[in-house]
This record gives structure tokens, C-alpha cells and sequence, in this order.
């Protein structure tokens, strides 16, 4: 029983970790897009 429990938390775990990690925008991103944002206002 014991080890059905570790190995379901185990697999939460992970399978919490795996979809958490999808693609995010990065802060870099952001910056190069409000810069081209203010490059075309300025234009």
C-alpha cells in the first residue's frame, strides 16, 4: 500500500513538473517587442 502511494505521488510529481515546463514568453521578448512597438510609433 505503501508503495502505491509513493509511486502516485511520484507520478504527480512528475507529471506536474512535464506540464509546467511548456514554452513561456521570455522577458528578452518582451523587451524586443516593446522596442519594435516604440520604433514604429516613432516612424
Amino acid at each position: 500500500m505503501r508503495k502505491l502511494a509513493l509511486m502516485f505521488a511520484f507520478l504527480f510529481t512528475l507529471a506536474l513538473t512535464t506540464t509546467s515546463c511548456r514554452e513561456t514568453k521570455d522577458t528578452a521578448d518582451d523587451v524586443e517587442d516593446v522596442v519594435d512597438d516604440v520604433e514604429d510609433a516613432v516612424d
